[in-house]
């Protein structure tokens, strides 16, 4: 994404906001908070950070094709972390697909919408590994989407690929027992089960 890596690396951005998150930042502004706690940087290792207009830049860079491909990294190195792990270690896979609502605080923010239950935000989709609770993909929706609305994308294949699951259990509510996907799926030996 970057033309030049000077003086970050796109991995220097994701962290930063990663961090940021984890330390209860809801803000790019809270990022100011940590470039200056010498405490902070010292425990990276590092002697500076971006500053909250420099995320901002990255993160209006940053699209849907970005954050795809950063996950498929993620679960690329997922596979090989449970290659390394003991025979048995998922003898099943459990592929749980869910939507959930996220509320914001952003009255203008692109995208967002009122829920059913009358909340302003988003509508994620989270596609998870039930058995470690690790969390596949997320696709960002608006917030009056249909709970199964785009649940199909990607929500078999980093199980089925890890070698080491005899079959693969995908989990839903009834919302997401689409017939043209059963049969799909039905020919990689996963299971549908709705709920």
């Amino acid at each position: 994404m970057l033309k030049k890596h000077l003086p970050y690396h796109e991995s220097d951005h994701v962290l930063n906001l990663t961090y940021n998150a984890l330390l209860d930042g809801v803000r790019l502004e809270d990022i100011d908070l940590r470039r200056n706690d010498e405490a902070f940087l010292d425990s990276l290792g590092a002697q500076r950070i971006p500053d909250p207009t420099t995320s901002g830049d990255f993160t209006r860079r940053f699209d849907e094709g970005a954050i795809t491909e950063l996950m498929e990294v993620f679960n690329t190195v997922r596979q090989r972390v449970w290659r390394q792990q003991p025979r048995g270690f998922l003898p099943e896979a459990i592929i749980d697909t869910d939507g959930t609502i996220a509320g914001t605080h952003g009255e203008c923010k692109g995208g967002m919408a009122l829920s059913y239950k009358g909340i302003w935000g988003y509508a994620p989709l989270i596609v998870s590994l039930a058995n470690t609770k690790e969390v596949l993909y997320l696709v960002n929706r608006s917030g009056h989407v249909v709970s199964h609305e785009g649940c199909v994308r990607g929500s078999i294949a980093p199980s089925r690929s890890s070698n080491r699951t005899r079959g693969s259990l995908v989990a839903g509510d009834t919302d997401f027992t689409l017939t043209g996907e059963l049969d799909r799926w039905d020919g990689q030996a996963c299971i549908f089960s709705s709920g």
